[in-house]
């Protein structure tokens, strides 16, 4: 946003006091500086003018200096001084709250902002600071109320219409979503438009418009093919999520890497030398708190062989102060916090704690860490878990899979070195709750329907996903099929599809968000799960497995598409993977039809969670810490990353 800075009051020349001629001097010297985008030299000079006048225009400038050297702490302190001389000045608590913002603190921001003096006339740039602080802070409906009350000073800025329409996302509103980014889009938005409307062609998925989607869709995807290689800002995730053309994603997640890179210098080169004691390994994530990656990965950290490797956990993300959170910090040896530095800064502390390893569990998802990664804090770095697939990142050397869903022979696929897993590449916690299955009733299920599950977010539903599962209800009157109320328009726009189909309102199920172990024991009540495609279901698939639920998959050509099969194969039941739709809906038919068939299924599935490696998270460590080791060898006899083929 566009901040103006007062100027000082130009000091006669005769007869003008001493210090405020100098301090006008070093101001005019302060000027210079910022010209030239010496933000230290600035800072200092503004700093030293205000020693010697209480003008606020001195320390205003100093503020916002001391902010672009990378001095954010010493700015609120500043700040606070031109705030204790000048209460109502309004662009003081307007420049310390992006103080805190620099330091990753929006809570503070927020609260400095809020403590303007009622009657002080607020201004665009007050309204846009504290919604954006109070998005950054999650309180997304105080920052809808906040981006309307900016909006109503500048309704033609797209950026204010893009940002409202991300605090709408995360208040499950997806299509009012959609539509600001739409009207985002029609303003131009200063970010990438390919960007944009990959944001809109997902958030349209989320809402079930999919004509709409299929538009939008259409357009980014003709913009991709005709992008030139280089960095550009691209909705790398969506792509990866949505397409079944695994170079286009490829295509896709390049360009998003180099973008995320576009900024960053490496590290001077650390070169990989055999040394004395254990490997020092890193992980890297925003998600070591209640998040799905945690809770795939939590057994896996704690089993690691702590003679032969030495654990960090690089943190990014928030402490939510849950048991997870908990558990994750104790789960290595070392836990660093990263958050509120910037991306060099996080290089660099990794670099200090001389990590030979480094995995990254976020790749292109939101709170990306690439571009860390970029500065190449590690001389051996890889990705694993936590997006579907290649980053496309050139600056990382290996990509974590397994022969299902990274198979050496579509190696062309991916931007990395393949690295594979001998079972699936999915870790599991074998110590995760396993409650009994709950009474249908408490959750609204007819006792004698036959239920078929499919509790996905509402992205990978598309219209041949959805004619599928309605065909089945077409072929088996008894069925229901239990959806996931995701956001709030899932249920009428899954409800309207329906009844277009010939299927009736009655049919379909629809189940609130709940914490995992209601989850866990909801799941239980299902008789099968559906899968959809071209994203699979990748948490939820090995959730309904250990909760004695059989999953119906289709694999495709994709990473994302392959998920469900890795995970069936590991586990044993590769007689539920499906190559077509037609076989898909015809498995689906006959174990509806089946009774006998499926409660035999059921016990197999029991005894496979006893013995299958995919519920065996101190298998899966000693599977890492194997695969970790030939890499560190490749890297110490001075090879480059090669693919690496599963080894039992």
């Amino acid at each position: 946003m566009s901040i103006v800075l007062p100027s000082p009051s130009v000091p006669h020349p005769q007869g003008a006091p001493k210090p405020l001629v100098k301090a006008y001097r070093l101001w005019q010297t302060g000027q210079q500086c910022a010209g030239r985008e010496q933000w230290p030299q600035a800072a200092r000079a503004f700093d030293d003018a205000c020693a010697l006048t209480s003008d606020a225009a001195y320390g205003l400038a100093a503020v916002h200096a001391l902010i672009k050297a990378g001095r954010p702490a010493d700015a609120v302190v500043r700040a606070r001084h031109v705030r204790r001389d000048h209460p109502g000045l309004l662009l003081a608590y307007t420049l310390e709250s992006h103080a805190w913002l620099e330091q990753g603190r929006p809570d503070e921001a927020v609260a400095c902002l809020q403590a303007l003096p009622t009657g002080v006339q607020r201004d665009l740039a007050y309204h846009t600071s504290l919604a954006l602080a109070l998005q950054r802070s999650s309180r997304h409906a105080e920052a809808v109320a906040a981006f309307f009350e900016a909006l109503a000073l500048n309704m033609t800025d797209g950026k204010l219409h893009f940002h409202l329409g991300m605090s709408f996302k995360d208040l499950g509103m997806k299509a009012e979503a959609a539509e600001c980014l739409r009207t985002a889009v029609t303003l131009g938005v200063q970010a990438s438009t390919l960007s944009a409307h990959g944001q809109l062609w997902f958030m349209e998925r989320e809402a079930c418009r999919w004509a709409e989607a299929e538009h939008e869709g259409a357009i980014v995807q003709r913009e991709l093919l005709a992008l030139p290689d280089g960095p550009c800002e691209v909705s790398a995730f969506t792509h990866a999520v949505l397409s079944d053309d695994p170079q286009q994603v490829k295509k896709a997640v390049r360009h998003y890497a180099l973008h995320a890179a576009r900024w960053a210098r490496p590290l001077p080169l650390r070169k990989p030398q055999a040394h004395a004691g254990r490997l020092r390994v890193g992980y890297l994530s925003a998600d070591f708190h209640t998040h799905a990656t945690s809770q795939l990965l939590v057994q896996a950290l704690e089993c690691h062989d702590r003679g032969r490797f030495e654990v960090h956990l690089f943190s990014s993300g928030p402490d939510d102060r849950s048991p997870m959170r908990e558990r994750m910090v104790l789960a290595g040896e070392h836990f660093v916090e990263l958050r509120g530095q910037k991306p060099e800064q996080m290089a660099r502390t990794i670099r200090d704690h001389r990590i030979d390893l480094l995995v990254d569990l976020k790749g292109a998802t939101f709170d990306t860490l690439l571009p860390v990664m970029a500065h190449r804090p590690a001389p051996v770095q890889a990705s694993w878990l936590g997006f579907p697939g290649s980053t496309g990142a050139p600056y990382i050397d290996y990509l974590i899979g397994d022969p299902v869903v990274t198979p050496l022979d579509d190696a062309a696929d991916f931007a990395e070195k393949i690295a594979q897993l001998p079972h699936c590449y999915q870790p599991n916690d074998a110590h995760r709750e396993h409650p009994p299955a709950d009474p249908r009733e408490r959750w609204g299920v007819p006792e004698d329907a036959l239920l078929l599950c499919a509790f996905h977010q509402s992205y990978k539903i598309s219209p041949q996903v959805f004619d599928a599962w309605c065909g089945l209800l077409h072929e088996l009157p008894q069925a229901r099929l239990w959806l996931l109320h995701w956001n709030t328009n899932v249920e009428q726009a899954l409800v309207a599809e329906a009844q277009r189909r010939g299927i009736g309102a009655d049919r379909l199920l629809f189940a609130p968000v709940v914490p995992l172990a209601q989850h866990l024991s909801r799941l239980a009540c299902a008789d099968l799960y559906l899968d959809a495609w071209p994203c699979n279901a990748h948490t939820t698939a090995s959730e309904a497995l250990w909760m004695g639920v059989p999953v119906l998959t289709l694999k495709g050509r994709t990473f994302a598409q392959r998920v469900a099969a890795s995970i069936l194969s590991t586990a044993g039941l590769p007689d539920l993977i499906c190559a077509d739709v037609q076989s898909y809906v015809q498995r689906a038919v006959a174990l509806g039809r089946d009774v006998p068939a499926r409660q035999a299924l059921r016990q197999r599935i029991d005894h496979q969670r006893m013995v299958t490696p995919l519920f065996d998270g101190a298998r899966m460590a000693r599977e890492l810490e194997a695969l970790y080791g030939r890499m560190w060898q490749r890297a110490v006899d001075g090879l480059p990353p090669d693919h690496l083929a599963a080894q039992s």
